[in-house]
């Protein structure tokens, strides 16, 4: 616990003294100041995720093909070794770590599936896999939801207008379900689309990036972190971690289309941490 409160104490003292040298030189001064504070919230909320696309690329250009150890089994290792040093130095805490492990037992049954009817296709080899899926996987779908779990706490996130939790869990179990149905029966994603408008279209979240919250619709933020989720998929297929099949003769951008698919992925992450959350403050209150 040392380590990150000296880390948390640094960064109070710091952003303390910045942001009276920003409000001594005026009003774009701090808001230059909020920016900075605001990237570097996002920064951390993405530690693990982070990290874990950075691999992908050091791996692609630097891992040697023929070394004893698997690609997949030693991004699989160092997912855990991250996961055990985030939790050791408090930068994490027990039940964002909880999450990740929800969210790799979440993703990684719907990646057996999925690969087992062709939907995209794992090149390399694994010792530690599940059929057609190598273990890290489960750990890039867990990076989703420490993103949102962590900037949940860092960004204080409060809501106007949030729908019942009980509806937002039967609209994730149908998002979910079709993720797997949809190969056999219709696919019924743009009904699901206009479930998701109707229950948080006049949603609202509020964020607080130093002292004072700022707001946005929440559906913008869920579209904007589908986008990211989208630009890692093309660094993930890239690097020949996982490969689509227009990928098989060489690499093309993953279509824009697939944004649709993370969009709705983000609704279940997101009513999977916010259950969590909502329920914890319920019981301090």
């Amino acid at each position: 616990m040392g380590i990150s409160f000296n880390l948390a104490s640094a960064a109070m003292q710091l952003d303390g003294r910045v942001g009276a040298w920003a409000e001594s030189r005026g009003c774009w001064a701090s808001v230059l100041h909020e920016f900075v504070c605001f990237g570097a919230k996002q920064a951390s909320a993405c530690l693990f995720g982070g990290c874990m696309v950075l691999l992908l690329g050091l791996t692609w250009a630097f891992y040697p093909q023929h070394f004893v150890l698997a690609r997949y089994d030693f991004l699989t290792l160092a997912a855990l070794a991250i996961q055990c040093l985030l939790l050791v130095t408090r930068l994490e805490t027990v039940e964002e770590a909880k999450v990740i492990l929800l969210f790799h037992l979440v993703g990684t049954a719907m990646e057996v599936f999925k690969t087992a009817v062709g939907s995209w296709v794992y090149p390399g080899h694994a010792l530690l896999h599940i059929g057609g899926v190598p273990l890290f996987t489960g750990f890039m779908y867990g990076s989703i939801g420490s993103y949102i779990a962590r900037a949940w706490r860092l960004f204080d996130f409060r809501f106007t207008r949030h729908p019942p939790l009980a509806w937002t869990m039967w609209l994730a179990a149908g998002i979910y379900a079709n993720f797997f149905t949809h190969h056999f029966l219709p696919d019924v994603r743009v009904p699901l689309f206009a479930a998701v408008a109707l229950l948080f279209g006049r949603t609202w979240v509020h964020f607080r990036i130093r002292h004072v919250h700022r707001r946005m619709p929440l559906l913008l933020g869920f579209g904007l972190v589908a986008l990211f989720i989208w630009i890692a998929e093309n660094i993930g297929t890239f690097t020949a971690a996982w490969r689509y099949p227009a990928q098989h003769q060489g690499w093309v951008m993953v279509p824009l289309s697939k944004l649709g698919a993370w969009f709705l992925l983000m609704i279940i992450s997101y009513v999977m941490v916010s259950t969590v959350a909502m329920n914890r403050s319920a019981q301090k209150k």
